[in-house]
């Protein structure tokens, strides 16, 4: 399966594993809608991307700003005419123990992690059941599928996004619809740096764990060999996929490791 000038939306694409997918969707000659907050940031990806072979629309958004979704997906229809993929991955991370995280932090992180990520969604999804295809990609997490120390919110919305796609892959079983569940374990990005804490400060430093995961190119190359074989759902690292095995066969020691990894 190839790419090659599909109109493919990318969310949280000015740096980290967004970024890479873009960079890997452009050497197959797509049309990229590039999207996050810095628009100065996305331009310099557009011009990679560019370089690469693609051609490009810079689409600057924040995913919590539902009000502007219509005008987007309309500026968007205005260059391309369609959306054939729609690749959800902005979003937050968080640093804190449940007790002491302020309900302000779990208020944010659920806006942009899960109602963000489905807003897009319920915008794109009626054209392409009326074009008879398409392609959305939720970049969900390991601690979508299991519970982590200090990820409580985290946890929760990618749960909730879980809860969400999986009833989708159900409904829309029989349609040409692909809907594909990524959950990528540590990967160097800088996702913990731009964390919030407790009291949504930003975290501000790279986690140890997090420097010596797999590199961002590796994991969209994943990623985009799982969305070529329509694969419902997908872990990514090896120490991920041990964790969804203990938690499924064994859970008093999955528990038990769990409690013992380092949150940092």
């Amino acid at each position: 399966m190839k790419y090659t000038n599909q109109v493919i939306w990318i969310t949280g694409a000015s740096s980290g594993i967004g970024e890479a997918i873009a960079l890997e969707m452009a050497k197959e000659k797509t049309k990229l809608v590039l999207s996050a907050r810095r628009a100065e940031v996305l331009e310099v990806v557009a011009k990679k991307c560019t370089d690469l072979g693609a051609e490009c629309l810079v689409l600057p958004m924040d995913v919590t700003d539902f009000d502007s979704i219509e005008g987007n997906v309309n500026i968007l229809l205005g260059k391309f005419g369609r959306v054939d993929v729609l690749i959800n991955n902005a979003g937050i991370s968080q640093r804190g123990l449940t007790a002491d995280t302020d309900f302000e932090v779990d208020r944010r992180i659920m806006e942009i992690n899960y109602f963000g990520n489905i807003a897009l969604t319920k915008a794109v999804l009626p054209m392409m059941l009326k074009q008879g295809n398409g392609q959305i990609v939720p970049i969900s997490s390991l601690v979508g599928i299991f519970g982590f120390p200090q990820r409580s919110a985290y946890s929760a919305s990618k749960h909730a996004l879980h809860g969400f796609y999986e009833t989708m892959q159900v409904e829309y079983y029989n349609e040409n619809l692909k809907v594909n569940i990524i959950c990528p374990g540590r990967i160097k990005t800088d996702i913990s740096v731009n964390s919030l804490t407790q009291d949504g400060t930003k975290y501000g430093k790279m986690d140890s764990g997090q420097a010596k995961g797999i590199s961002a190119e590796k994991c969209a190359q994943i990623i985009i060999r799982s969305m070529k074989k329509n694969k419902r759902l997908t872990v990514i690292g090896g120490e991920g996929k041990l964790m969804v095995f203990l938690k499924k066969f064994i859970p008093p020691l999955f528990y038990k490791v769990a409690s013992n990894i380092s949150a940092t």
